[in-house]
């Protein structure tokens, strides 16, 4: 697997997104309001800086009001979600969904609880 993406949890998703651009000399290459967030990709070459900021009361305006704005989440692509998942299922990772769903850009994505790797909540991505 390689990386996908950072998500960042913000909110300002716009303005967040034209100071990267600025200071990476990058541009944003998919924009989308998407499961009540403005989502915002970054293109880095080698990957892509997500940004996420709420547009309504949901995971990322509660990870904000706990945590504040910050690195919520490490995205890898894989070409097989399914068998990444079993493969975390082997090693008695905790997943956060059981089974892939629908992501931003219409990717299927699946999450694996952040108490089994290290404090990191790890998603899953095959484009």
């Amino acid at each position: 697997m390689e990386l996908d993406h950072i998500g960042v949890a913000t909110t300002d998703a716009s303005g967040l997104a034209g100071l990267y651009a600025d200071l990476l000399g990058t541009s944003v290459v998919h924009e989308e309001v998407f499961d009540g967030m403005h989502v915002v990709f970054l293109d880095m070459g080698n990957g892509y800086f997500e940004l996420l900021e709420p547009q309504e009361d949901g995971t990322i305006s509660r990870y904000l009001d706990t945590n504040g704005p910050g690195i919520h989440h490490v995205a890898f692509v894989t070409e097989d979600v399914h068998a990444a998942l079993n493969r975390a299922r082997d090693l008695d990772i905790a997943l956060v969904d059981e089974e892939p769903r629908l992501g931003a850009w219409g990717h299927t994505v699946a999450f694996l609880h952040p108490k089994s790797t290290g404090g990191v909540l790890v998603e899953f991505v095959e484009h």
